[in-house]
């Protein structure tokens, strides 16, 4: 019998434990940290052994194969153990993916992915189709292959998901853009942050699809650096294209082989130019997937925001609250101020990642009239935006932050929790500082 050790006590760790145990394998968990009760309940009860707060060596270096959750670097010294062992290392997405025959819509990207993510999804189960959601979203995909069926999966995928993945292949890849992100991760090296999201394209066949946005340089500048046989479907503001989507003055044309789709702007449920985009690329997947054009126009008509992406909590005395936790790049604050036009208090703060503030500027000279700081250290933002003289205060907890907040904010303004950074250094994770965040705007 294998021998299957997984890295990591959370969401993807326990799914693909769970799945090493559905398919007989001999499998052991191992997490550095504590694991959240919920899933130590989950281990117990598949009996799945396991061991948490130090990882053992004589328990890990005798695996046949290391399945590493995301969140763990390559550069951890246990990692480094196993390599040198020659123990093979891949990823929940791999490990699941090799007992899944589903059709597979994965998306990646720096922003975007997450809407993009939940509008396939929904336009999927508004057309009737038996459809799962997983990835970097929702419930572990290794969990759902171990315990149900679907005939089709959508899967937000994540570049850390991404870099252990070998014969992954979806039957749609969308890149929804690429701009400087986990830098960290990637040796401060943009290169090797864009070489790990074209991973999703790596095995694609002729038959397949790849749905990208051809105005984003970065994206552009690596198509010739790629070998994929797939479709070439790209989405564009700027232009017309034969085989894909574009803007056509107050309406997207979605184009998929001889067939035609028409989605007037001002039906679309999300609003502002990056859910142009959005729009287009789940447009696009659904035609691929071969959705009634009717069904398409419905769906983007009534899909819902998704929590923590520009969320709207409440208004309070006359200033509405927005909670857009899970922007923890620039580049999606950047489009959170873009769209906002009323005066707005900015929220930012956290663990930074490498962040190059600047392309704010303009934005935040325009738009923001206080800033507030939520992390433990800001001095990068005070650098960045202290000499514009507008109101400027550090905060440690999300009640601190919003009554900040609120103090500088008048009728008619925006609250705007839109980070730009991870959320590790006050927080579990994005999700538990927008809740946070919520709970102290209910609280005002």
């Amino acid at each position: 019998m294998s021998r299957i050790v997984v890295l990591g006590g959370a969401e993807s760790g326990v799914g693909a434990a769970v799945l090493a145990k559905v398919k007989g394998f001999e499998v052991f968990l191992s997490d550095k940290g504590n694991i959240d009760p919920k899933y130590v309940e989950e281990l117990r009860k598949w009996d799945i052994p396991f061991e948490q707060g130090g990882h053992s060596e004589d328990l890990i270096l005798n695996a046949d194969e290391v399945v590493k959750s995301p969140g763990i670097p390559s550069t951890v010294p246990m990692i480094r153990k196993i390599e040198d062992k020659g123990i093979h290392i891949i990823s929940e997405i791999e490990f699941a993916s090799r007992y899944d025959s589903a059709r597979k819509i994965c998306i990646t990207g720096s922003n975007g992915k997450t809407t993009t993510t939940s509008l396939i999804y929904y336009l999927l189960q508004q057309a009737g189709l038996n459809v799962g959601l997983g990835g970097n979203i929702g419930k572990s995909y290794a969990y759902q292959v171990a315990t149900e069926h679907f005939d089709y999966y959508v899967l937000e995928i994540s570049s850390f998901q991404l870099d252990n993945c070998y014969d992954f292949r979806p039957d749609i890849a969308i890149i929804t853009n690429i701009t400087p992100d986990h830098l960290d991760r990637y040796d401060h090296n943009m290169e090797n942050y864009v070489r790990a999201k074209f991973r999703i394209t790596r095995n694609l066949r002729p038959e397949d699809c790849f749905i990208f946005d051809s105005d984003d340089e970065i994206t552009i500048n690596h198509l010739d650096k790629i070998v994929t046989r797939a479709k070439k479907l790209p989405f564009t503001q700027k232009g017309e294209v034969e085989q894909g989507a574009f803007l056509s003055g107050d309406k997207i044309k979605v184009r998929y082989e001889k067939d035609e789709c028409d989605i007037y702007l001002e039906e679309l449920a999300l609003g502002g130019k990056h859910n142009i985009y959005n729009s287009m690329a789940a447009a696009l997947a659904a035609k691929a997937t071969g959705i009634d054009n009717a069904v398409i126009r419905e769906s983007l008509r009534s899909f819902k925001t998704i929590e923590h992406r520009l969320e709207p909590v409440m208004s309070v005395g006359g200033v509405l609250y927005i909670n857009d936790s899970k922007a923890t790049n620039v580049d999606a604050a950047w489009y959170a101020l873009e769209c906002q036009k009323k005066p707005v208090v900015w929220i930012v703060g956290g663990t930074d990642k490498g962040n190059d503030y600047s392309v704010l500027d303009s934005l935040v000279k325009e738009k923001v009239k206080g800033i507030v700081c939520l992390g433990v250290d800001n001095a990068k933002i005070h650098a960045a935006f202290g000499k514009m003289g507008k109101p400027l205060v550090d905060t440690l907890s999300a009640d601190e932050a919003v009554k900040a907040a609120s103090k500088m904010a008048a009728d008619g303004d925006v609250v705007l929790l839109s980070p730009c950074c991870a959320s590790f250094d006050l927080f579990k994770c994005y999700e538990d500082r927008g809740e946070k965040f919520k709970e102290a705007v209910r609280n005002l």
